[in-house]
């Protein structure tokens, strides 16, 4: 017998299956229940494709009249590049339809439910809210906030250096926690990095794992146009940006250019207004993979919503290069606090999840 708490679980579990792959949508799960067992299930694969309401209902078939639906966000209720969820709920003739999260979204925020009590169906939502929030991060961030959810991916060594006096970087963490960074920028759809990053090591920054995946967009922050047209970069196969600090600056390469006035040393107002004007490109969330000046930056400007580091078992030695720049953290009272979230062992190293303190979403 399944309850209202397994049902909707099973339904973050299957909106989970599109992480990588709906941006810039929300990621949702649907499970229809009739007496107890699961009749109907579906998930939302890819923008622009139906939403997981209409897989679940036609698993379902005449065994959704009557039932009860476990949907993950707020069943939407105006056309878009599809018709609205809480219509074709409707029509299925289901009892009640309990929704784990509202969506933000002006078009829909709240609309659905008012769509579905006036057509008399029972709606009940908040279960397991925190858990759909957190699948939905990027998403919600960019309707809620304006901005996309930003998460700084960093490897150290176990003193925390992250290359050697030379730049010699490579490999610090072993393969296993390189896949897994794949699976980050699949699942981010988007990754950040400077023009110092790209010089100096010509980074890809695509996703080189087995399988198809929608490759994430690519985003350097090139202030002075330094970077050249041929880094790999900028080579085709997803939307790429270059982040500059007055119009003509670049325009040697194929990129989207995003014009903000950075100065030399980034201040935490020209920051916000870059992520800002990648939320109005439709980027939910941002990946950044750079070296240590960047990384401060973004973390003393507080940009970096949360962290993602890898430590390798090694110590390189003080002289060489740190994890980030922090000029100005003079006394223990100026740290940046974070909260630890998840720790995980893959092959030799750690995976440290953690969040940055006062960063909602």
């Amino acid at each position: 017998m399944n309850t209202p708490e397994t049902s909707m679980a099973r339904a973050l579990a299957l909106a989970a299956r599109g992480a990588a792959s709906t941006q810039p949508n929300p990621r949702v799960g649907c499970v229809i229940v009739c007496n107890g067992e699961i009749v109907g299930e579906g998930w939302h694969q890819r923008a622009g494709e139906p939403h997981a309401e209409v897989f679940a209902l036609r698993e379902a078939g005449e065994r959704a009249r009557g039932a009860e639906a476990f949907v993950t966000l707020e069943p939407c209720a105006h056309f878009g590049r599809t018709p609205p969820c809480a219509d074709a709920l409707i029509a299925a003739g289901l009892r009640k339809v309990w929704i784990a999260t509202v969506d933000p979204f002006p078009q829909v925020a709240g609309r659905g439910i008012e769509k579905l009590r006036a057509a008399g169906i029972e709606v009940e939502f908040g279960l397991l809210n925190e858990a759909a929030r957190r699948l939905n991060r990027g998403f919600l961030s960019r309707i809620e906030r304006g901005r996309p959810f930003v998460t700084l991916k960093l490897a150290m060594s176990l003193d925390g250096r992250t290359a050697m006096a030379s730049g010699e970087s490579r490999w610090i963490t072993g393969a296993a926690a390189r896949e897994d960074v794949h699976r980050l920028r699949a699942e981010a759809g988007a990754v950040l990095t400077s023009s110092a990053t790209v010089l100096a090591d010509d980074p890809e920054l695509t996703v080189r794992l087995p399988g198809e995946w929608r490759q994430p967009d690519r985003i350097v922050l090139d202030r002075h146009g330094r970077v050249p047209a041929a880094a790999k970069i900028w080579r085709p196969g997803a939307r790429r940006f270059a982040v500059v600090s007055a119009a003509g600056e670049c325009g040697r390469y194929d990129a989207d250019v995003v014009t903000i006035p950075i100065a030399d040393a980034p201040g935490g107002a020209p920051l916000a207004a870059m992520f800002t004007a990648l939320g109005g490109h439709a980027i939910n969330e941002v990946l950044v993979e750079c070296g240590p000046t960047l990384a401060g930056a973004l973390l003393l400007a507080g940009q970096v919503d949360a962290l993602v580091v890898y430590v390798a078992p090694k110590l390189l030695g003080d002289a060489a290069r740190p994890l980030a720049l922090l000029p100005g953290l003079n006394h223990l009272a100026d740290h940046i606090a974070v909260s630890f979230e998840n720790v995980e062992k893959l092959g030799d190293d750690l995976k440290i999840g953690a969040r940055v303190a006062s960063r909602g979403v």
